[in-house]
């Protein structure tokens, strides 16, 4: 099996030393492309305005100056003489749950997998405290990775389907379990921004240094991860709200 590896972390990411960690369990045939730095939030961004770098680190491992979308893209057509069997991405520092998903880099980077028919994983380690900087602990991801992508290899997926996995943030010996569930949502409206000004009397704004408050549906990711369990969300590409469909079309009728 060839997997292609990627993140939104960066090259040098602890979570990507995880993640192939996780990997190798499956194959020796393994290939990276990440981001040469962080870029978390990117979303499914496409650099177009810009030249994008590739840089050789290693055998079979390489950094890309763009997003994880950019990353994916150059690992696909410039790094690896074939296509893979798998592109995992990750393991995130940080949660990707609910809509949080349509931010993320790392969810972003499995989208641009499926989208080139590639069965494809985002994977998250979810941490409970807001500033502990690179002392996230990736037990959890560590122990139980495999075991989430293992029954992950051979389940028959729709076209542009992708898996979402979220780790608990839970020392690897206190977690439940394995749930599979639907994505949830946060209520956005209690947000926070935070004001600063800098050294040179310049005010700041920073987005998300607080956690979003969010109703823990049943069966939702984030009622999952809450309660200790890792989860894994099918998700697909079509954005399309088809319920909707009759009813406007009849708004243009006659």
């Amino acid at each position: 099996m060839r997997i292609l590896l990627t993140n939104d972390d960066g090259i040098r990411a602890r979570g990507l030393e995880v993640l192939e960690g996780i990997a190798r369990q499956f194959s020796d045939d393994i290939w990276i492309c990440a981001p040469d730095e962080e870029q978390s939030g990117m979303g499914h961004a496409l650099t177009l305005t810009r030249p994008v770098r590739l840089r050789k680190h290693g055998e079979r491992r390489f950094s890309v100056t763009g997003t994880p979308t950019d990353s994916v893209t150059m690992g696909l057509r410039k790094v690896m003489d074939g296509p893979p069997d798998l592109i995992l991405s990750g393991v995130n520092r940080g949660a990707n749950l609910g809509d949080d998903i349509t931010y993320s880099g790392t969810v972003s980077a499995a989208i641009e997998g499926a989208l080139a028919g590639i069965r494809s994983i985002a994977l998250s380690q979810v941490y409970a405290r807001e500033g502990i900087g690179e002392a996230v602990q990736f037990d959890a991801a560590i122990e139980w990775g495999a075991r989430v992508v293992k029954p992950l290899l051979d389940t028959p997926l729709p076209k542009r389907t992708l898996i979402n996995v979220n780790f608990p943030a839970r020392p690897a010996g206190e977690v439940r379990g394995i749930r599979v569930t639907r994505q949830g949502f946060h209520d956005y409206s209690r947000g926070t921004v935070v004001e600063g000004r800098d050294p040179r009397g310049f005010d700041y704004f920073w987005f998300g240094l607080e956690p979003i408050e969010h109703t823990l549906d049943h069966g939702t990711d984030l009622e999952a991860v809450e309660e200790g369990f890792v989860s894994v969300t099918p998700l697909h590409l079509d954005l399309t709200h088809h319920a909707s469909l009759g009813a406007l079309g009849e708004r243009y009728e006659g």
